[in-house]
């Protein structure tokens, strides 16, 4: 039978809910509640599963913990259609369920630079339908192994990690490696390479580095579904040995590939090209010296809206768009296409294009689908590796999501993308970058670091099951998404649940609240951004955002933000109102003969006389100036600069700049709420 997005969204919601009160309640034969302690406990479930297939405990919970972290995910799919705690795949009955992507929405020019013809034509996604790999499918094989339904083994927990410990066992069979309980966990490392679905030795070998690395330190939490699960640390030392029966080919690394060594990392370029007549007809990114000629500032952190083969096809268009890295979600592989030292076309905005690096993530914003493990370490194995090249502090000032980028000039801010979304777990991202979000002040130090709980933080956002355009009686913007985890609080306009959301002037002219929908971000703050406080009554905090005061709960028994201390920029005395820019240009007299001007024009926002804005950075104005293959224009790839400079604030979701002559820098607690 054919089922609606809409009602296959409801069937798996529903699923997952019946699971979830089975495990708070199990039953006895009867079908009476159990008096005695739950035997769906989850460390159960793992010890069960691995005695009944011969895994050991610690594979099979290191495994989990690589894909998942143990969590259920509320029963929704992975970016590459996993399910459950062990991660089984079924990226075709995930396609079924999608709808448009963040792209859909968007009219975002990935180069934005004012001075080319607009290349929003050229940022298609990729395609949606999910690749024949078989690691994409796991599921079917899992059902074949355990005789459980794949809607089982999508939904129900139990089922999940048999079906996991059921391959882990059947790819140790299949290289003829020893099976049972109480076999040694370091001859396991061949069937756990096979589990991370990897194509190649070099990415299989880097998972199962990372679980056995994982078994090792062990560790033990509590999963978004309240279980606690504890793997105890133990010295193993892999018999790596057994790799060699997957036959996998091997990678080439050539010399020169920025990647950190423990991490499979492959070169796949993007192709810098004359296709077309004139020589502004190239792609899909702009030659640079980086950082010799500019400093590298921001590592921007996307996520692909397609698969990763059909993403890293679309990298090596000339005729496209460009980033520097694309990771794959099931192993955390890479594949780099841009030498660091040159400039993509990924972020939309050009001043951020020309001082960052692009990193995409294989993923969808608003499927209310998760991140696995995998590529959140491979990922900030990457960033800690590109922050200690080229000095980029480690905090949310600099290691930002796509979604945090401004618009360049006003008529574009409506169009910018939002990725990687509300479901990109910031504050664990940031533990693995081994720079955690502090608290480093009090209420009286005037800034406020949003970092509300992920697992329990479950905004009610709606819209996740949208179509893409042309799609006939497509369901409504009201549709609820899933309840998960998120890093996400909502901006209200009075400090009550019952008040509006506040107003983004750029997104909603007519003034009118901005909405709960997943791509609407215009009323919303996520985790690790640092905003100047407002004010405080009682569990709720206000914030300054956008020209006003934002609400969100923030309740000293459960907080949702670390008090913290730093610098704010208020208008200098006599200005009532001072503009915000979306890129840091430098003045006019700055440009040489031959280089067009590029003006500097506000966005719609004002900063005002009595408010406070959270200090990112201190900037040069500066514009690269490229526009021809090679080079040819009047002072073609060079960086103008002048005497302008600017302030990174935190103005909204998205950061923004003010002119340093237009405002006072000041110490946070002066002028800050009491």
């Amino acid at each position: 039978m054919h089922l609606s997005a809409t009602s296959r969204s409801r069937r798996v919601l529903l699923a997952a809910a019946v699971a979830a009160a089975m495990a708070a309640t199990p039953l006895t034969a009867a079908g009476s509640a159990a008096a005695a302690a739950p035997v769906t406990d989850r460390q159960q479930q793992y010890a069960a599963a691995a005695a009944e297939y011969g895994v050991p405990e610690s594979v099979l919970l290191g495994v989990s913990y690589l894909q998942s972290r143990w969590d259920t995910n509320a029963g929704t799919p992975s970016t590459s259609g996993g399910y459950g705690p062990m991660h089984l795949t079924d990226a075709e009955h995930v396609a079924a369920l999608a709808g448009g992507t963040h792209h859909d929405e968007g009219t975002e020019d990935p180069r934005g630079d004012d001075s080319r013809p607009s290349l929003a034509e050229a940022h298609e996604p990729p395609a949606a339908s999910p690749p024949a790999e078989a690691a994409l499918r796991t599921v079917d094989a899992a059902a074949g192994l355990t005789g459980a339904s794949e809607e089982s083994l999508r939904t129900d927990v139990t089922a999940n990690i048999r079906g996991g410990a059921a391959l882990l066992a059947a790819y140790q069979k299949e290289i003829g490696a020893p099976v049972g309980a109480g076999t040694d966990p370091a001859a396991w490392y061949g069937a756990v390479a096979r589990y991370s679905g990897a194509d190649s030795a070099d990415a299989a070998a880097a998972f199962a580095n990372e679980v056995y690395a994982t078994i090792a330190t062990g560790d033990s939490r509590v999963t978004d579904d309240g279980q606690r699960v504890t793997l105890a640390g133990q010295a193993v030392q892999p018999d790596r040995s057994w790799l060699d029966r997957l036959r996998l080919r091997k990678l080439a690394r050539p010399d020169g590939l920025e990647c950190p060594d423990d991490i499979s990392c492959e070169w796949i370029p993007a192709p810098y090209e004359n296709y077309g007549p004139t020589l502004g007809d190239y792609g899909n990114h702009d030659l640079g010296n980086r950082p010799t000629q500019q400093k590298i500032e921001y590592i921007v952190i996307h996520d692909t809206e397609g698969y990763f083969g059909p993403s890293v096809n679309l990298v090596k268009d000339p005729k496209r768009v460009g980033w520097h890295y694309t990771l794959r979600s099931v192993d955390g592989h890479i594949a780099q296409h841009i030498k660091t030292k040159n400039v993509g076309w990924h972020a939309g905005n050009w001043y951020v294009n020309a001082k960052s690096i692009g990193l995409e993530h294989e993923g969808f914003a608003g499927h209310g689908t998760w991140y696995t493990e995998a590529m959140y370490r491979t990922s900030a194995k990457l960033v800690r590796h590109l922050a200690r090249a080229y000095n980029i502090p480690l905090d949310r000032n600099h290691i930002i999501g796509h979604d945090n980028v401004p618009g360049t000039v006003a008529a574009n801010v409506r169009g910018m993308h939002w990725d990687p979304g509300p479901y990109w777990n910031w504050s664990h991202y940031f533990d693995l970058l081994k720079a955690p979000f502090k608290s480093t002040g009090t209420h009286r130090t005037g800034l406020v670091t949003i970092d509300p709980d992920f697992a329990t933080n479950q905004p009610p956002f709606t819209g996740c099951n949208r179509q893409p355009p042309g799609v006939p009686n497509p369901p409504p913007a009201t549709a609820p998404c899933p309840l998960r985890g998120s890093s996400a609080l909502f901006l209200h306009n009075a400090p009550s649940h019952d008040a509006p959301l506040v107003n983004d002037i750029a997104l909603r002219p007519d003034g009118t609240p901005n909405t709960t929908y997943v791509s609407d971000h215009g009323a919303r703050v996520s985790a690790g951004q640092t905003y100047a406080l407002a004010e405080v009554q009682g569990d709720w905090t206000a914030i300054w955002y956008l020209g006003q005061k934002g609400w969100f709960h923030n309740p000293a028994a459960k907080p949702t933000a670390k008090w913290t201390v730093g610098f704010v920029v208020t208008p200098k005395a006599g200005k009532a109102t001072i503009p915000v820019y979306g890129r840091a240009y430098p003045e006019q007299a700055a440009y040489p003969e031959g280089v067009p001007y590029q003006a500097i024009s506000p966005l719609q926002y004002t900063l005002s006389a009595g408010q406070r804005y959270a200090v990112g950075n201190l900037l040069p104005g500066e514009y690269y100036r490229a526009t021809t293959f090679d080079g040819s224009a009047p002072h073609d790839q060079t960086v103008v600069r002048g005497d302008n400079r600017y302030v990174q604030v935190q103005f909204g979701h998205r950061i923004m700049y003010v002119n340093l002559d237009d405002v006072n820098l000041v110490p946070s607690p002066l002028g800050a709420p009491r």
